[in-house]
């Protein structure tokens, strides 16, 4: 029997060097059936032309506009479920994935059919033995806290599959939607991943999946613009999912209070508390939980 087809989406936006050093990787992948499609997010650099230059035989798709890391993964899974993948699988372009990475990841997932969404273990970049995560992490209710997970034990506690590598069954992609758009960065994978869980599908790490990831560079503003941009989504999140949001958030802007006073980073607070005013403010429209954007085309 055909391995099923999985489509892997490689979303890039300015950070050409790292897609083509990713799609690199991705051509010693032990796993007989599966296309890559790149999402140029609009990149304002030469970003297309040095991976078409670098691999011509990739489709690269370029979108007109920024959409985030959201919206643009959208529009590659609505393309992958039109050309009938049976998964799809959202990778970093600071990634390089090992050769059974793909293979493992879809062994897992094929042993139930409650598995609706399978991930990696990620190694850090710099330090290539040193776990940074044990395929996603987990949101602890009803303090807000939100935080990966890096052993084995304790995958049990996983709500959701890291962005990073994440492996999606179709037919979970049709009950239960796609990414919520009103997150452009931060936050997406963990929506979903809770989306997952309460409408009955199982989160599971396929251990002998190993990918490297270098995390941080797909946020190309200042440093304190990610941390307002993180407090945002987060407390978006929080609002969304929190059966307290208000203790939720609370307990968030505690935590992280706390950790910016004791380094002294005063203008990270400043960030901080900035971007939980704006969290507070983002829309979370009826659908927001993905049933209103199904996704079987049309």
């Amino acid at each position: 029997m055909a391995e099923p087809l999985v489509y892997i989406l490689i979303l890039n936006y300015r950070a050409w060097r790292d897609t083509v050093a990713c799609l690199g990787a991705l051509e010693h992948l032990e796993y007989p059936n599966y296309r890559v499609l790149v999402l140029d997010n609009a990149s304002d650099n030469d970003s297309v032309a040095q991976i078409r230059t670098a691999f011509p035989g990739v489709e690269v798709l370029e979108l007109e506009r920024n959409l985030g890391f959201a919206g643009g993964n959208n529009v590659g899974i609505r393309r992958a479920l039109a050309e009938g993948a049976a998964y799809v699988w959202l990778l970093n372009p600071d990634t390089l994935p090992d050769t059974q990475a793909l293979a493992a990841m879809v062994e897992q997932a094929q042993q139930d059919t409650q598995i609706g969404a399978v991930g990696s273990v990620l190694y850090e970049m710099d330090r290539p033995e040193q776990v940074q995560a044990w395929g996603g992490g987990e949101v602890v209710w009803p303090w807000g806290l939100i935080r990966l997970l890096n052993q084995e034990c304790q995958a049990a506690r996983l709500n959701y599959i890291s962005g990073a590598s994440l492996l999606l069954r179709r037919a979970a992609l049709e009950q239960v939607g796609l990414l919520d758009e009103g997150f452009f960065m931060y936050g997406e994978d963990a929506d979903l991943g809770l989306r997952l869980l309460k409408s009955g599908f199982k989160l599971a790490v396929a251990a002998e999946s190993r990918v490297w990831h270098r995390g941080g560079t797909s946020w190309q503003g200042s440093s304190l613009d990610a941390d307002e941009q993180f407090a945002a989504y987060n407390t978006r999140l929080l609002r969304k999912h929190a059966p307290w949001p208000w203790l939720a958030v609370l307990g968030y802007g505690s935590f992280w209070l706390a950790e910016y006073a004791l380094r002294r980073r005063w203008d990270k607070i400043g960030a901080l508390w900035r971007g939980i005013g704006r969290g507070w403010q983002l829309p979370i429209a009826p659908g927001a939980d993905g049933l209103s954007d199904r996704a079987t085309p049309s």
